[in-house]
């Protein structure tokens, strides 16, 4: 029996194409495979229905042909990006989901806090590292980080994007760009107003993010911290809380 078969990998979500919400990839068309449990318990976490145990029931232990079967449906067997997300996804065996995909055409990225490195980051297209601010309330482990960037080698394109809500995480984004230079750095405001898992329609603060926002351009261009890239989330601009686009 191969590999792909034998992997059980526990999934949240599967939706899409629809397009990237934030970071390095914004604005392109994709199909997100969210997968279920995490290692971090972020204080303003908007995907709880995939990192808290309580939901674990709603998370569905797919093999690697049902996963894929499921993503080729979604983009009529089209290639394009797939982004693996969670959760963290680092915590999934999902080296051979990437290697069927890449059989085909598709590419992945992946996003992960960086707290757990794997081998299989060597062969993704994007690996986008996003260590955790101090409002999460989580501690980040710099060294995990750097063996994720070992881990990742020369092929994947790499990213640092960190989540800012106040004076705090916008030290600490400016001292994890320090820690690693050649990395790009990618800002966002953080969404204060976070869907409850069982409301995923639930009313969000748009103009409290986009004062947020224009409060972190501020911040950049009077630092001249030119390096920096600020982005918003484009889908909750778009469609506030809503699951599943």
């Amino acid at each position: 029996m191969s590999e792909a078969r034998e992997t059980t990998i526990r999934v949240s979500e599967i939706f899409g194409p629809t397009i990237q919400g934030e970071g390095i990839l914004i604005g392109l068309p994709t199909v997100f495979v969210r997968t279920g449990g995490c290692d971090y318990r972020c204080s303003w976490c908007d995907t709880l229905h995939a990192v808290d145990s309580e939901y674990r029931d709603q998370w569905q232990p797919m093999s690697v042909d049902e996963i894929w079967q499921e993503v080729t449906r979604l983009s009529g067997d089209k290639p394009l990006t797939v982004s693996l997300s969670g959760g963290n996804p680092a915590i999934q065996p999902l080296g051979p989901l990437i290697a069927r995909g890449h059989d085909q055409g598709y590419r992945f990225a992946l996003e992960t806090q960086a707290s757990i490195a794997k081998d299989w980051f060597a062969d993704l297209d994007l690996l986008v590292l996003s260590p955790k601010p101090p409002s999460s309330g989580m501690v980040t482990d710099w060294d995990a980080l750097a063996d994720c960037l070992r881990q990742a080698g020369a092929r994947p394109q790499i990213a640092l994007k960190i989540v800012v809500f106040d004076d705090r995480d916008y030290a600490y984004a400016r001292d994890a760009a320090a820690r690693f230079p050649h990395l790009p750095v990618y800002l966002q405001p953080g969404n204060h107003t976070p869907p409850p898992p069982e409301a995923d329609d639930a009313s969000i603060d748009i103009e409290g993010i986009m004062d947020r926002m224009r409060w972190l351009v501020d911040k950049v261009t009077h630092d001249r911290w030119f390096e920096a890239r600020v982005l918003p989330q484009l889908h909750v601009l778009l469609w506030g809380n809503k699951r599943g686009v």
